[in-house]
């Protein structure tokens, strides 16, 4: 087994590699591989934003190993991950104890395993669950539809539906796909792993979800509050943070999540809460914005917060990563003069994960418009951090159309 360390965004180092698994690398568009040209038999490799743990089934090179070290402390990326997909209840450090790791998988299974133990603790939750059946014995209620269809003219079998209490509920069910799934991957340490074991075990009677399906839905209650925390990490684990497909004939299983995506969701959802004092709504990912009068040219900015009126009133993108050596890049200002010439706001923000350039404020020729740009310090306590968020919010409420 080859195992290849990487550190995100980090310059390219040419590494001895046989070309299959070169090849294998640059076609999981994981991470950048091209051939050295001064070395022959190394690669040059880079991460992007993608972080976390792969395992690559190459052909004729057996499994290769690649592991991506996310530039920001592993706490910090907790944090910003806790906010954003619940800022009304951030795990506290004793909740989430990840400072021993330095990578993100063996954080994130530690991190889980200690939750779902949390949850476990008082056994299985349980709850109604709606299901559909055959059966010789009326139960609940007649599928009168389905009964015709499929027995008409029969007496039984009947086509019935009832809710049954059980433990075998989409709660459960997703704390044991998120617990196999982090079983099948590489990097997890074994201590954690046997009590993964353990705790898949105590969820053996639950109904295994169908890979390539839609997670249950499950809801926040009184009841299901012990599990919130680790249905969350859960849902991390399976929903788009993690990798497992087939590339041609390359098998990829592994846990991965972007950066760019995480920054984006922890500066907008911050955003979203601190503006909410100033009235109005908050928009993410807002839709319905166009750029011709046609409507043909659609746009999508990261946040616009809109007047109780529904007039626009500020609009946001979040840029995780600096690229270039001299600065912003010149393509995000272009996107944010469309986005403000769409809106007919005569101010745009953008806002980057802090790199080799500060704060500073562009006026474009002949339009009327200033676009501002934020660098947010992520390399900081949060409560230091959501003040940054708290004072760019209140620049937006103090800048906007009266």
């Amino acid at each position: 087994m080859t195992t290849i360390h990487l550190v995100e965004h980090a310059p390219p180092v040419p590494r001895p590699l046989p070309d299959v698994v070169g090849r294998a690398l640059a076609a999981s568009r994981i991470v950048d591989a091209a051939p050295d040209p001064y070395l022959p038999g190394h690669w040059r490799l880079r991460a992007g934003s993608k972080v976390g743990a792969v395992a690559l089934t190459v052909p004729g090179a057996g499994t290769v190993t690649l592991s991506i070290t996310p530039k920001v402390p592993i706490a910090r990326l907790f944090f910003l991950l806790g906010y954003a997909l619940s800022p009304q209840t951030i795990p506290d450090d004793g909740a989430v104890d990840v400072a021993e790791h330095t990578e993100v998988l063996p954080a994130f299974a530690h991190a889980f395993e200690r939750q779902l133990a949390r949850a476990l603790t008082q056994g299985l939750v349980q709850g109604y669950r709606t299901t559909e059946e055959s059966a010789f014995v009326v139960r609940g209620r007649i599928r009168e539809a389905d009964q015709i269809r499929r027995h008409f003219g029969a007496a039984v079998p009947v086509e019935i539906v009832y809710d049954e209490y059980s433990t075998d509920i989409a709660e459960n069910r997703i704390l044991r796909a998120a617990t196999e799934r982090l079983l099948r991957l590489p990097g997890v340490p074994g201590n954690v792993r046997r009590r993964l074991a353990h705790h898949r075990s105590r969820l053996a009677d639950v109904t295994p979800l169908v890979r390539g399906h839609a997670l249950p839905v499950w809801r926040p209650t009184r009841l299901n509050a012990r599990y919130h925390g680790a249905l969350r990490l859960a849902e991390t684990i399976l929903r788009g943070a993690s990798a497992e497909h087939d590339e041609g004939q390359l098998r990829i299983d592994g846990f991965l999540f972007d950066m760019n995506k995480l920054f984006e969701d922890f500066v907008c959802t911050a955003l979203r809460e601190a503006l909410a004092q100033h009235g109005g709504r908050a928009e993410l990912q807002a839709r319905g914005i166009h750029l011709d009068r046609d409507d043909a040219v659609r746009i999508r900015p990261d946040f616009v917060w809109y007047a109780d009126d529904g007039r626009p009133r500020a609009v946001v993108d979040a840029k995780y990563k600096v690229e270039k050596q001299e600065g912003f890049p010149d393509a995000d200002l272009y996107q944010m003069l469309a986005y403000c010439t769409a809106l007919g706001l005569p101010d745009g923000h953008l806002v980057y994960a802090k790199g080799n350039a500060s704060h500073a404020a562009h006026r474009i020729r002949n339009a009327g418009i200033t676009i501002q740009q934020h660098a947010l310090d992520l390399d900081q306590p949060p409560g230091s951090l959501l003040d940054e968020i708290r004072d760019l919010a209140e620049r937006l409420a103090a800048t906007t159309l009266v």
